[in-house]
C-alpha cells in the first residue's frame, strides 16, 4: 500500500526511532521537554503518549518517503546537539547551536530535496556568515550569557523567512511554467487533429488516376507531398510567414478541384502589404468546413469565396459558401471548437471569430491583431 501509515515496515522503523528518542530524552529527567514541572504525574504521562505517538507518526511518514539512512543521518545531528548540551562541561558550549543549525538544514532537504539542493551554495555562504558570527562572539565574550544566544538566534532567523519568499517563487514559478507547458502541449494536440480525412481521400484518388494513367497524377503528388511536408514540418513552428500558408490553402483548394467531377466556383483573393507572420494551420480548418458541409453535399452550383486581407499588424480572413440546407449538418463541430480553442491560446483578447448563416449561405469572419 502507498499509504504512509499502513506501510508496515515503515510503522516497524518508525516506532524502532521513536523509542530510541524517547530512551534517550528521558535518561536525565531535568531534559524532559514533555510537561512543565508543575504538571501533574498522570498530565505528564499523558503528554508523554501523545508526544510519543506523534513523533512516531513522524518518523513513519518520512521512513515510507525516504531512505532510512538519510533520517537517521539527520536524527544524529539532533542526538549530538542534545549530547552536547548534556554531557559537555563547557558552559553554553559551542557544539550545540551549530548541531541544530544542521539539523534544520537536514530536515530541510529531506522536505524539500530540489529546493535545497539547487541553492546548497547560497544556504552555505549564509549559515557560513552566521556560524562565524556566532563563533566570533564565543570566543569574544568572556561570559557567553543568554542574551549573546538571544542575540545570536535573532541573526539566525533572519535568513529564513528571505529563503521561504524563495521557495515561494519557486513554487510560483514552477506553476507558470507548469501551466505553460500544458497550454504547449495543448496546442500541439489540437495542430494534430487537423482532420486526416483529406489525405486519405485524395490518396485514394491518386490511386484512380494512376490506374486511368492521368496527366494529373504527378501534379496530385507534388501538391499532396508539400501540403504533408508543410502540416509535419512548418506546422510544428509557432509562427510562420503569411505567404506559405496561403501557398499551402491553395494547394488545398487545388486537389480539391481535381477531386470533384462536378464544376466548382471557388475565388480566393488575396491582398497583403507585408508578409506577417501567423500561427500554423488556422484557416485550414475553416476552408475543411466549407468543402464539407457545402460543396460535398451540392450536386451543382457550389461554389466558395474566400477573401484574406494583411495590413497595418491586421490579418482578416472571411469564407463563404452555400450549402444544401435539407442535408446540411450542423457546422460548430470538432474543427470549429479546435479552432476557438488555438486561438485563444495563441492571440488572447487579439482575435475575434464571427459565424454568419443566413438560408443557404453560410459565412465565417476571423480578425487577428498581430501586435
Amino acid at each position: 500500500m502507498n499509504s504512509p501509515f499502513l506501510n508496515y515496515k515503515a510503522l516497524t522503523k518508525g516506532g524502532i526511532i521513536s523509542t530510541a528518542l524517547a530512551a534517550l530524552l528521558y535518561t536525565d529527567p531535568k531534559f524532559s521537554i514533555v510537561a512543565p514541572e508543575y504538571a501533574s504525574p498522570s498530565l505528564s504521562v499523558l503528554l508523554s503518549i501523545v508526544l510519543f505517538a506523534l513523533c512516531w507518526l513522524l518518523i513513519t511518514f518520512l521512513a515510507n518517503k525516504f531512505p532510512l539512512y538519510k533520517i537517521l543521518a539527520v536524527l544524529g545531528i539532533l542526538v549530538i546537539a542534545m549530547l552536547a548540551e548534556r554531557l559537555i562541561t563547557i558552559e553554553n558550549n559551542p557544539i550545540t547551536i551549530p548541531a541544530i543549525i544542521l539539523f534544520w538544514i537536514g530536515v530541510a532537504y529531506l522536505t524539500m530535496t530540489e529546493f535545497v539542493w539547487k541553492y546548497r551554495l547560497v544556504i552555505l555562504f549564509v549559515y557560513g556568515l552566521v556560524l562565524s558570527y556566532y563563533f566570533f562572539l564565543f570566543s569574544t565574550a568572556s561570559n557567553y550569557s543568554l542574551n549573546h544566544r538571544l542575540d545570536f538566534a535573532n541573526v539566525m532567523l533572519v535568513p529564513i523567512p528571505v529563503f521561504a519568499a524563495l521557495w515561494g517563487y519557486e513554487q510560483w514559478r514552477w506553476l507558470v511554467t507548469l501551466k505553460a507547458e500544458k497550454a504547449k502541449a495543448e496546442l500541439l494536440l489540437l495542430k494534430s487533429q487537423i482532420n486526416p480525412h483529406f489525405f486519405f481521400n485524395t490518396l485514394n484518388n491518386l490511386y484512380g488516376l494512376v490506374v486511368e494513367k492521368s496527366d494529373q497524377a504527378p501534379e496530385v503528388v507534388l501538391k499532396l507531398s508539400n501540403m504533408m511536408r508543410y502540416t509535419i514540418y512548418e506546422g510544428r513552428e509557432e509562427v510562420v510567414p503569411l505567404t506559405n500558408e496561403i501557398a499551402y490553402l491553395e494547394n488545398y483548394i487545388e486537389l480539391h478541384k481535381i477531386r470533384y467531377q462536378q464544376k466548382v466556383d471557388i475565388r480566393f483573393t488575396q491582398q497583403l502589404t507585408e508578409d506577417y507572420k501567423i500561427a500554423p494551420l488556422l484557416f485550414i480548418i475553416l476552408l475543411e468546413n466549407a468543402f464539407k458541409h457545402g460543396v460535398e453535399r451540392m450536386r451543382e452550383g457550389a461554389y466558395i469565396q474566400v477573401d484574406l486581407t494583411a495590413e497595418r499588424n491586421r490579418i482578416a480572413f472571411t469564407i463563404e459558401n452555400n450549402f444544401k440546407p435539407s442535408a446540411t449538418e450542423k457546422p460548430v463541430g470538432i474543427g470549429l471548437e479546435n479552432l476557438s480553442k488555438r486561438l485563444k491560446h495563441i492571440y488572447p483578447n487579439r482575435h475575434e471569430l464571427q459565424i454568419e448563416q443566413q438560408a443557404s449561405i453560410y459565412k465565417v469572419h476571423l480578425r487577428i491583431d498581430l501586435s
